[in-house]
């Protein structure tokens, strides 16, 4: 998810004060916001979840990441979802393809075989809003071990996470942040489409984001089917992108990081993934290329490079057939699946209001493909 930009002040007891920017993919000049603002000592409400407040600990510094052994749950699923969907429950589709809304179905209270069929139920649908959540109320440590079922937990190089948990990548724009202003005095557009750090060798697979404070209205988060959009293409066209690879870099997102005086968690790092990635639990093909961190189709020259990854960029940002958008509500946890699909978060409203969103991100597989077949 990319996160709205905020330059944030956190003070702790225990730690010094970090004055650093948290928006690696949009440049935004942000107003500053500081801890009295926070808890609504100047006469902006106060933020709901104090501890879920960012934090840079300039302290943190994690080794290369090693590769693991992925499970994937979601091929251990009964189709039916009687665990995850009981009879109560509702379920509305948002769109044909991709996006679906539930109600009635307690995330947190799901057994074993619910986070199985919750693993399967979003790869198929891409994504799922679940509405009327206790995730931002329960113990951190008890939302983390719930996300761990699904991967290892992703930490993030650059982006600020609350006290003592930098598993939790935290998205936030304090009340009263004027960025925005500033940020559409130079752009046209805060749509920014991309899967979640897809640079890593072993990318997220199923990912979960909680709303801790949302504005009134704005703010939504704006997600593309990228499996539909695969299947749109010609047999001859997907024929000729299957065995591509194309890199993946977090060199620019760390050196952004720097330039703002942010901390490094680790090295960044190049990966290289198949251009049409394969999910372990549907065998469904999905097109694996973002704008935000693919650099170049390996082997390519760079024009003949540069002019398939835009047809693919724009193919995948122009397709609202296969898009959904989904609305923040209060009690909100999105899950979705970073392998088979891209999302943008929206900056669009200008009251001055939080936004405040806490992101768990299990890692899966090293994307692969199977062979094309027509």
């Amino acid at each position: 998810m990319a996160p709205s930009a905020t330059l944030t002040t956190v003070e702790t007891s225990t730690q010094p004060t970090y004055k650093l920017h948290l928006g690696q993919y949009k440049e935004i000049d942000a107003t500053r916001v500081d801890r009295e603002v926070e808890e609504g000592k100047r006469g902006e409400p106060a933020a709901r979840y104090p501890h879920y407040l960012p934090t840079w600990n300039p302290e943190q510094k994690y080794p290369p990441l090693e590769l693991f052994e992925h499970v994937e749950h979601g091929k251990d699923a009964d189709l039916s979802f009687p665990n995850l969907l009981p009879v109560e429950s509702q379920v509305t589709d948002l769109t044909p393809t991709i996006g679906s809304e539930v109600r009635g179905v307690q995330l947190s209270s799901l057994n074993q075989a619910g986070k199985d069929e919750l693993a399967r139920f979003v790869a198929q649908r891409k994504v799922v809003a679940f509405r009327g959540q206790d995730f931002a109320d329960l113990p951190i440590k008890d939302a983390l071990e719930f996300g761990s079922y699904f991967g290892r937990h992703h930490i993030h190089p650059t982006s600020g996470s609350p006290e003592g948990y930098p598993e939790i990548h935290l998205v936030h724009r304090g009340a009263g942040d004027k960025g925005a202003e500033t940020f559409f005095q130079a752009r046209t557009s805060s749509v920014a489409w991309h899967s979640d750090v897809s640079y890593e060798k072993q990318p997220p697979g199923t990912t979960f984001l909680y709303i801790l404070d949302t504005p009134e209205t704005g703010g939504d988060t704006l997600f593309v089917d990228a499996v539909e959009a695969y299947n749109r293409l010609s047999p001859l066209f997907q024929e000729r992108l299957h065995g591509l690879k194309a890199t993946h870099s977090g060199i620019e997102q760390v050196n952004a990081a720097a330039a703002r005086n942010s901390i490094k968690r680790r090295d960044p790092v190049v990966n290289a993934h198949p251009i049409v990635r394969t999910h372990p639990a549907t065998g469904e093909k999905a097109l694996y290329v973002n704008p935000q961190f693919t650099r170049e189709i390996v082997g390519l020259k760079k024009e003949e490079s540069d002019a398939l990854l835009k047809f693919l960029y724009d193919h995948l940002a122009y397709g609202a057939d296969f898009q959904a958008r989904v609305k923040w509500e209060e009690g909100t946890v999105v899950v979705w699946d970073n392998r088979v699909t891209q999302h943008s978060a929206l900056v669009d409203w200008k009251s001055g209001q939080r936004r405040h969103l806490a992101r768990i991100t299990p890692q899966a597989e090293q994307p692969y493909e199977t062979p094309f077949s027509a």
